[in-house]
């Protein structure tokens, strides 16, 4: 009798996988196909918004959740790519896609820097040297002529795409900002799923033991840095596009806290967590803005309650449940 029974416990694991496979395809289509719909059915701009914040946790997530190294000097990236993006496109007069790429190429030598300095200390030493390298440039970026300090850069022309997509029109805007989502998240869920990634989480999960095996573990975790701040970078460059700006709102330390919040309440090691996390955290701000609630206290509360209950995050809890296990839902989705 006990020699059957895992072969029957094996034979409904793989029976399970076809039905989990499926029903994750079908989550994905459906939420593809409300993505689509979205211009149509909600306020466009607040979709876009989340849409650059969940890009923003997810990258924050590739460094938090698969490599082990928690930073808080992201807004750096963020808002440094914003104000490069939104420089080059309005004194410069170059297209959107152009700005966009240099305000990521600015976050990943931003990235390269902070790395260098950042990863010759580890734990708490590694987070508190990028909070305090993400506030130089906080201070640089208030006192840089190019920003106008407190001021920031104000109307920034969105341009047409390509020399013809005129990105004006919010409904162009829209989708591609969301194709730019679509396409980050599927690099996001190559880089995690490759070889590289599969010795991120090696080294997270034991780094004595990746050295053992010959990794140059501070490499790797310089690359997943600099692949952090320029994803980091490219939602910040959407960001001023959408938004026709860039403040300082989005250097300071605050920022990075937020990306931290968002990225813990959905659940980090996750590819759906961060974007989640992001989802609720933005709906939050935009729902309470117009009230008398405080939005910070409010925001604070939730995730008190979600961290004394749900201490692998929403969706992170999601997948370690009974529910979750039988549909076989992992780290992938």
């Amino acid at each position: 009798m006990s020699h059957h029974a895992p072969a029957v416990s094996d034979a409904n694991t793989v029976s399970a996988h076809p039905q989990a496979s499926l029903l994750r395809y079908g989550l994905l289509a459906i939420l593809l196909a409300l993505l689509l719909a979205a211009p149509f059915l909600v306020y466009p701009i607040f979709v876009m918004k989340l849409l650059c914040f969940a890009l923003f946790a997810s990258a924050f997530n590739l460094l938090l959740g698969y490599t082990g190294l928690l930073s808080f000097g992201h807004a750096a990236f963020f808002g440094g790519a914003a104000y490069f993006t939104a420089h080059a496109v309005k004194e410069w007069g170059v297209p959107p896609e152009i700005g966009i790429l240099i305000g990521m190429a600015g976050a990943a030598v931003l990235g390269l820097l902070m790395g260098l300095i950042a990863l010759r200390r580890q734990g708490i030493y590694f987070t508190m040297i990028t909070l305090a390298l993400a506030q130089m440039f906080y201070f640089f970026c208030l006192q840089a002529s190019f920003t106008h300090g407190e001021d920031g850069i104000q109307s920034v022309p969105r341009g047409h795409l390509f020399g013809f997509i005129d990105l004006s029109v919010t409904t162009n805007m829209y989708y591609f900002v969301l194709a730019a989502f679509l396409i980050a998240m599927a690099v996001i869920w190559r880089f995690i799923n490759s070889p590289f990634g599969m010795i991120l989480k090696s080294i997270r999960e034991n780094e004595n033991r990746a050295i053992s095996l010959g990794y140059s573990v501070v490499h790797y975790k310089l690359g997943a840095f600099v692949m952090s701040a320029a994803l980091a970078g490219l939602a910040g460059g959407i960001k001023a596009l959408v938004f026709q700006f860039a403040t300082l709102t989005d250097v300071t330390w605050q920022m990075s806290g937020e990306v931290v919040l968002m990225t813990l309440l959905g659940g980090i090691g996750t590819i759906i967590g961060p974007i989640f996390g992001a989802g609720l955290v933005v709906a939050l701000q935009n729902f309470l803005a117009t009230s008398d609630f405080p939005v910070t206290v409010i925001t604070g509360v939730v995730f008190m309650v979600c961290v004394l209950l749900f201490r692998r995050g929403l969706v992170g809890e999601f997948y370690g449940s009974r529910i979750g296990r039988k549909l076989g839902f992992d780290h992938r989705v």
